[in-house]
């Protein structure tokens, strides 16, 4: 492994870090870099780096990095362009660990020769360098955070199993705050930007060992080195799966995904090909993103038949229909479980796949249809309709479906389709870590992408 990638590390996990351009002035980026670690109770030790205050918020100040009479882990830079290599072989003289480096003005705008002094520096020092031109690095577990969007505008997650790697900071931070809204816990979230010092490729292989990850997004819009990104992608998707975006396919698209971060666009179709030979789950939107990070962390199905549940025919019907639609099989009951479904329905109901236990049924009746599914051999994942509008659903059907969903004895979906009272039910399945969607559709596609990925992870044994 890289020295560099070595002492990544204390990027996430630092006991100390610099805020170069550090500032007292509300709304600049400095002042909001401070507050992330003030307000957020970072539990190292804070510094501020600018030549024109002596204190900072409360912050010791300091001319320069080599000012600061303790050694400094994380050194987080947010200055101009030309002011940034200068700023870097300071921190290098002093032993910091890692960079972050927010500014722009470098691949993006052709300063090309910005951007190699920062990665001559970066060898030189053997110094792990994130950016520039980037949102950096959230680490919900240490309270490292250098997104400079203020916690009242934009939300930060909790602590969960997955890391969010991206090109991007804008569509990064709609990531981070939609994550937040949703009640989805992350390991880690990294903003390279240009990724000039390191790549994808790099956070990738950082993730491979993190013990706090255990899946995987990937923003991509361009790669410098596509040959290794497959190789990578090949490797971590193996112990992590890896769900993927690319952006920039087409056309004028390209061309602004370089000006964006200054790396290649490249052929879409050379990514997709990538993609499908390392086996990496490709989203085409944020949302199919959300619709499938979500299945991966339920267990690995053992096939594709699917039995649905529903309370609101329609519904199992349409449900049944995007089975077929995206190759899946409806499951056939055991006998056993034929008999056991029977005494769960009114007189007046039938059993079949999808199960209809009609519009009366209350969160009892799920309850057991639940547990007759998960005991079916014949089964292997289930989707389940709560149309929440019905009179004898409450709350109590939150409890049975996380505690279905924490067995993790077979994935499942959850679909419910409605307005603000339905939403407020899906936010609070998903805050307990139930997949949960807005339409039958969205549901069986993530469904099918966790089939796919556990098929082929069992040929590979």
């Amino acid at each position: 492994m890289d020295e560099r990638l070595k002492k990544l590390a204390y990027v996430f996990k630092p006991r100390s870090v610099a805020i170069v351009g550090g500032s007292p002035v509300p709304n600049k980026i400095g002042n909001v870099l401070m507050k992330n670690f003030i307000d957020g109770r970072f539990m190292g030790k804070i510094y501020a780096v600018n030549p024109k205050y002596t204190e900072v918020l409360g912050v010791p100040c300091y001319p320069r990095v080599t000012d600061i009479p303790k050694l400094v882990d994380c050194v987080i830079i947010a200055t101009p362009a030309e002011t940034v290599p200068g700023i870097i072989e300071d921190c290098g003289k002093k032993g910091a660990k890692g960079v972050i480096v927010l500014s722009g003005g470098f691949e993006e705008v052709n300063r090309n020769d910005l951007a190699d002094r920062v990665k001559e520096l970066s060898v030189q020092y053997k110094l792990p360098i994130i950016g520039p031109n980037c949102l950096g690095v959230f680490n919900p577990y240490t309270r490292v955070d250098s997104i400079f969007l203020p916690m009242y505008k934009l939300q930060r997650p909790g602590p969960g199993n997955i890391a969010f790697v991206t090109q991007s900071g804008a569509v990064g931070s709609t990531v981070v705050d939609l994550a937040a809204h949703y009640g989805m816990g992350i390991s880690k979230f990294i903003s390279y930007g240009n990724g000039t010092a390191l790549n994808e490729c790099d956070m990738l292989e950082f993730l491979e060992k993190d013990e706090e990850t255990e899946i995987i997004i990937l923003y991509l819009e361009g790669v410098k080195d596509g040959r290794r990104l497959l190789g990578w992608m090949k490797k971590v998707n193996v112990k992590k799966p890896i769900i993927a975006m690319k952006a920039g396919k087409y056309g004028k698209a390209m061309a602004a995904a370089r000006s964006h971060t200054g790396n290649i666009a490249g052929n879409y179709m050379a990514y997709k090909a990538a993609f499908r030979q390392a086996k990496v789950t490709e989203a085409d939107s944020l949302e199919e993103l959300f619709d499938f990070v979500k299945i991966f962390d339920q267990p690995l199905p053992k096939g594709n038949r699917v039995a649905v549940i529903t309370n609101g025919g329609g519904m199992g019907v349409l449900t049944a229909d995007a089975i077929n639609d995206q190759g899946m099989e409806i499951a056939d009951y055991s006998e056993a479980s034929k008999e056991a479904l029977k005494k769960i329905l009114p007189s007046y109901g039938s059993v079949g796949n999808p199960l209809d236990l009609v519009a009366d049924a209350g969160v009892d009746a799920y309850e057991k249809a639940i547990a007759v599914m998960m005991a079916d051999q014949n089964i292997d994942s289930l989707a389940i309709v709560v149309l929440t509008q019905t009179p004898p659903i409450d709350e109590r059907i939150i409890g049975v479906l996380t505690q279905a969903c924490d067995e993790r004895k077979k994935p499942i979906v959850t679909i419910s389709v409605g307005g603000e009272y339905t939403e407020a039910y899906k936010r609070a399945l998903e805050s307990k870590g139930v997949p949960s969607y807005g339409s039958p559709l969205a549901a069986v596609k993530a469904l099918r992408r966790l089939s796919d990925y556990a098929m082929w992870k069992r040929k590979l044994k």
